[in-house]
């Protein structure tokens, strides 16, 4: 038992492990092949109490603490159904409008996405900006008592569903403030674009979105006007740990299936497992995870007292996605050929686990934050 979780924690876990068992991993496969994860089974998720765990009771919300999102977080990557995007919109969006919007847009908007009805995004990445979210070119042009949005995102996750989106843009193109609007889809002007072809996460409905002069009320602003950089700073020391804790499931998850799978391989007379080079390269993976795993818990303790700096975030989701990609790399290798079949857990995992350097800020932005205490 892990002491930063409570009775309450894994009793939510065997809830939240039953659902995934029954409604999610029989379906990935087909999922993958559409790109798209129905919506169904966001209302199914969210009858069971399972989306949103952190918004409070009087919104509809279960009112939890980060340590039911880390287990949700956990579950859904034991069986590598990271691309099932529950976690951006229940973690992240829903996180944004409990901490910056007014009671009204809370009451709106919150009971909904606990029930799956409302699907929430985030759209900040642009196609030519980066990690650099102060050149946003997305813009807000004031009109009356409204806005009128101009822009395109793109690397959306859950674009395709997508029903609200927290958007990111400027009031003055020449200034790098950042504001935040919540648009809905429904709106004129708005549109989704394709939904993007990627070598991983192939059942995450990741697109591209428009804003074609989409009018939105000033009531729809999120938190004050060009102070959106120091919310979205305020929000990632989460979002990073989201990714490392992620990381530390699927090490462990993988590594047990790789366990399982050389210890039933037959080579040349004996087990895969009992060569020695097995051995160490298995020992040397459950020391490194043990390591991250102390880590990461110690960080997921200090965001529930509110004390996880940004740089100890950084350093989490640094070592936890490089660790990732580098031991479920060894995994495959241990699988030999089979490691190369979509139909082994391992492969697709590995694959999956390539844009944890990327998305979230890349390794390099992580290294750049943390060099910043030296």
């Amino acid at each position: 038992m892990r002491k930063v979780f409570r009775d309450d924690h894994e009793m939510f876990r065997e809830q939240a492990r039953r659902f995934i068992e029954k409604e999610i991993t029989p379906h990935l496969e087909k999922w993958e092949k559409e790109g798209i994860v129905p919506k169904e089974i966001w209302l199914k998720a969210g009858q069971t109490g399972l989306l949103c765990s952190t918004v409070p009771e009087e919104y509809g919300g279960p009112g939890g603490d980060y340590g039911h999102s880390a287990v949700m977080i956990e579950e859904l990557a034991r069986v590598n159904a990271t691309a099932v995007g529950f976690t951006t919109h229940s973690e992240i969006v829903a996180n944004y409008i409990v901490a910056y919007g007014n009671e009204e847009q809370k009451q709106r908007w919150l009971p909904g996405m606990v029930s799956g009805e409302i699907i929430g995004v985030l759209g900040l990445s642009e196609p030519s900006i980066g990690s650099d979210l102060r050149a946003m070119r997305t813009q807000f042009k004031k009109d009356g008592d409204d806005y009128i949005v101009s822009g395109q995102k793109t690397f959306i996750t859950n674009g395709g569903n997508a029903d609200l989106v927290v958007t990111g843009g400027k009031l003055d193109m020449n200034d790098k403030k950042l504001t935040l609007v919540c648009v809905e889809t429904s709106r004129d002007g708005f549109a989704k674009g394709r939904l993007l072809d990627k070598i991983g996460l192939k059942g995450q409905d990741t697109s591209e979105l428009f804003f074609d002069d989409v009018r939105v009320p000033m009531s729809n602003r999120l938190g004050e006007e060009n102070e959106g950089f120091k919310y979205l700073s305020h929000q990632l020391a989460w979002e990073r740990l989201i990714i490392a804790i992620r990381a530390a499931q699927s090490i462990e998850s993988m590594m047990a299936e790789t366990i399982e799978y050389v210890k039933s391989r037959n080579v040349f007379g004996q087990t895969v497992f009992d060569f020695q080079n097995t051995k160490f390269k298995l020992a040397e993976a459950k020391s490194q995870l043990t390591m991250l795993r102390a880590f990461v818990d110690s960080c997921l303790e200090k965001i529930m007292l509110g004390e996880l700096s940004a740089d100890e975030a950084a350093m989490a989701k640094l070592v936890g996605s490089e660790m990732q990609g580098k031991l479920l790399d060894e995994f495959v290798q241990l699988h030999g050929g089979y490691g190369f079949m979509n139909e082994y857990r391992v492969s697709r995992a590995w694959v999956d686990a390539r844009v944890a350097r990327i998305y979230g800020g890349t390794s390099e932005i992580m290294k750049h934050i943390i060099a910043k205490t030296l």
